[in-house]
C-alpha cells in the first residue's frame, strides 16, 4: 500500500494551494480517506475526511476555506485550500482507513504559509 502526497509548498497568506494523494495497493473506493497535518510538538489533527459514500468532514478551523474531493477512477484524493494563513503552516498527511485497523497514512508534505 502506498499513499504518496504532493502539492505542499511556500504560500503567502491569503493564497491557495491544493494538495493531492495519490493510492495503489488499495481497492479506494472503499476507504474513507482523509487530510491531517501536523506541527512540532504537537498532535496530528485532523483536517477535512471524505468517506467512501462522499459525506464530508472538516475541522471548524479550516471549514470554509478548504474543501475535500475524492476521485475513485484515479484512485486520488485532493485537498482545496484557500485563503490559507500562517496557522495552516504544518506537514499534512493523507490518510486512508477502513475501520480502526485498517489505515494506512502517507509521508507528509510540508505546507508552509509566510510572507
Amino acid at each position: 500500500v502506498q499513499l504518496v502526497e504532493s502539492g505542499g509548498g511556500l504560500v503567502q497568506p491569503g493564497g491557495s494551494l491544493r494538495l493531492s494523494c495519490a493510492a495503489s495497493g488499495i481497492f479506494f473506493g472503499v476507504y474513507n480517506m482523509g487530510w491531517y497535518r501536523q506541527t512540532p510538538g504537537k498532535q496530528r489533527e485532523l483536517v477535512a475526511d471524505i468517506s467512501s459514500g462522499r459525506t464530508t468532514n472538516y475541522a471548524d478551523s479550516v471549514k470554509g476555506r478548504f474543501t475535500i474531493s475524492r476521485d475513485n477512477a484515479k484512485a486520488m484524493v485532493y485537498l482545496q485550500m484557500n485563503s490559507l494563513k500562517p496557522e495552516d503552516t504544518a506537514v499534512y498527511y493523507c490518510k486512508a482507513n477502513r475501520g480502526l485497523s485498517d489505515a494506512y497514512w502517507g509521508q507528509g508534505t510540508q505546507v508552509t504559509v509566510s510572507s
